[in-house]
């Protein structure tokens, strides 16, 4: 009997251990779940998004401030923008536009990759199969030519809106050289193209092109200095461009790289770079900014000068 006893005893232990355990368990996954229901409802209290945007979260309005000025992901658009800057009948939206086409040539051309061998043999022919065979492949084809054509006008149309709103003067002019460079390797981006179907178009507008590099100071061998700078028709600025004398497989290859891997990632670069200098010199430029009659608090001995919607301004009765 004691020994049964003592078994019973044994027994009756070890089960209130393991209900002891699982009631532990249970208040655990009960926990967990609780604080799993709160990270749904708050996903910024993560640890994940902490590590993701790695600033401290705190609802504080200073945190808040620091959360959009030191973030990669925030700094393009500040905590307060000029209201006139936004009318888009002041900045045409042509950035934005240019940009937006930047990326709809990036997804088309990736695209048309998959049916393009840049060889002389195989380049025309391609473009017939695309054009006559591929499902949809003569839309794609369109969508990618008029997009460059498009990106070109938006380009030039933005850099004319700059000018005339003075925004490429202090403290934008390093923004203002970007977006001449960004300019450029638009016009690249587009001349480099022009030569990829290999049909007569293309192969006349290079040559014409690449014969206008030969002019070049000091790296053509026909421009000034070129001489002296030792430059011939083997070893000029043309030569470099065309891989060769003449346009045949060399020019071909060469500008199929050039158009498809170097200038576009070295445009995104510069596109970083524009849109960051955009966030640190203030924002949009625009005009003077306008007050309103109702947001102008009238000092004493002091006559405030007002806005008129007209632009004129007139003192206030």
């Amino acid at each position: 009997m004691p020994e049964e006893n003592g078994g019973n005893g044994r027994k009756t232990g070890l089960l209130d251990v393991a209900q002891e355990k699982a009631k532990v368990l249970k208040d655990t996954v009960q926990e967990k779940a609780k604080q799993q229901i709160e990270e749904l409802k708050q996903p910024e209290k993560t640890q994940l998004y902490r590590s993701v945007f790695r600033v401290k979260h705190e609802d504080e309005p200073r945190s808040r401030s620091l959360g959009v000025l030191s973030n990669v992901f925030f700094h393009l658009h500040p905590a307060k923008v000029n209201r006139d800057a936004t009318r888009y009948s002041f900045t045409w939206g042509m950035g934005g536009i240019t940009f937006y086409l930047f990326l709809v040539l990036t997804f088309t051309g990736v695209l048309l990759m998959f049916y393009y061998h840049p060889s002389k043999v195989q380049a025309f022919r391609d473009v017939l199969y695309l054009e006559h065979d591929v499902p949809f492949g003569k839309i794609l084809r369109n969508m990618h030519r008029w997009a460059a054509h498009m990106m070109v006008i938006a380009v030039w149309l933005h850099m004319f809106r700059v000018f005339l709103t003075g925004s490429y003067k202090r403290p934008r002019e390093f923004n203002w050289c970007v977006g001449v460079l960004l300019m450029v390797l638009t016009l690249l981006l587009s001349f480099t193209g022009y030569l990829l179907p290999d049909d007569q178009l293309g192969f006349w507008a290079v040559t014409v092109g690449t014969n206008m590099a030969r002019a070049t100071p000091l790296l053509g061998n026909e421009g000034p200095f070129g001489a002296l700078m030792g430059m011939t028709p083997y070893n000029d600025v043309r030569f470099a461009l065309l891989g060769g004398s003449i346009v045949d497989a060399n020019a071909l290859l060469r500008a199929y790289i050039w158009h498809c891997i170097a200038i576009p990632l070295i445009a995104a670069i510069f596109m970083g770079v524009h849109f960051w200098r955009v966030r640190k010199d203030g924002g949009i430029s625009g005009p003077a900014p306008v007050m309103l009659e109702s947001e102008i608090k009238e000092e004493k001995g002091v006559r405030p000068v007002i806005l008129r919607p007209s632009g004129v301004d007139q003192w206030a009765k």
